[in-house]
């Protein structure tokens, strides 16, 4: 017990399989070694609650399919210094059908979790890299998915123009792992937007990518009302973002 991570939320099932039946869990809440939190969840007596333990509680214990994504991940791996950084909300990724427990979403955690349910990619967990938060570990959104899933919020809860803006300090991605991540992605309006921001901020490592291989589908999409039209990718955006 002194061994797990501060922060880390424990869940009640996994600490049964760890050799900790639930006798013994009730004993150590009655000692005051450990605090509940809500059904079925508790923490060390003493310890924050963090959002990080909860998503590293999540995924290892309870096998969800979430994760911290979008600009949050993209703060956390040190890419987005240069833009206003909302401290006090994080953004969570749930993949479809996922349900999150009420422990998760009655307590208060260090920063609020704004919550999105999606199902951006072929498979699961497409994209998720390893994030050392202090003692705690979890898989967070490497650079180029949650630079996708920013796009994929655009631009009714994200702002197109901060999104272009994250896209010109993504200088150094890996070209194989975005030319992975856009043929895993199922939507043909993310694919067009990043091909087409990452085509204007000339990052060297957009000539390897093989839009050929990249479903693009058909048709116009727009994203603007008397917006502009860009024919190569088929997109209609605000006028300030192509001009």
């Amino acid at each position: 017990m002194q061994s797990t991570p501060r922060g880390l939320v424990l869940l009640s099932p996994w600490l049964s399989l760890e050799g900790y039946p639930y006798e013994l869990q009730q004993r150590y809440r009655t000692g005051g070694w450990l605090k509940s939190i809500g059904k079925g969840a508790m923490v060390k007596t003493g310890d924050s609650l963090v959002l990080s333990g909860a998503i590293a509680a999540l995924q290892k214990q309870a096998n969800l399919n979430v994760h911290i994504g979008g600009r949050s991940a993209l703060e956390l791996l040190g890419l987005a210094h240069y833009l206003q950084v909302n401290t006090q909300e994080t953004t969570v990724f749930v993949e479809s059908k996922t349900s999150l427990p009420l422990w998760f979403t009655n307590n208060q955690w260090d920063t609020n979790p704004r919550i999105f349910t999606a199902s951006l990619f072929k498979e699961n967990e497409t994209g998720l890299t390893d994030f050392q938060d202090g003692e705690l570990s979890m898989k967070i959104a490497n650079a180029a998915c949650a630079m996708i899933e920013c796009l994929s919020l655009c631009p009714s809860q994200f702002p197109l123009t901060e999104a272009y803006e994250l896209m010109e300090g993504l200088t150094s991605l890996r070209p194989t792992q975005v030319q992975t991540l856009l043929e895993q992605c199922k939507s043909v309006k993310v694919k067009r937007l990043f091909l087409y921001f990452a085509e204007r901020t000339g990052h060297s490592w957009f000539k390897y990518i093989d839009t050929k291989q990249i479903d693009l589908g058909s048709g116009v999409r727009s994203l603007a009302n008397d917006g502009m039209f860009v024919s190569k990718y088929q997109l209609v955006l605000p006028k300030e973002i192509v001009q």
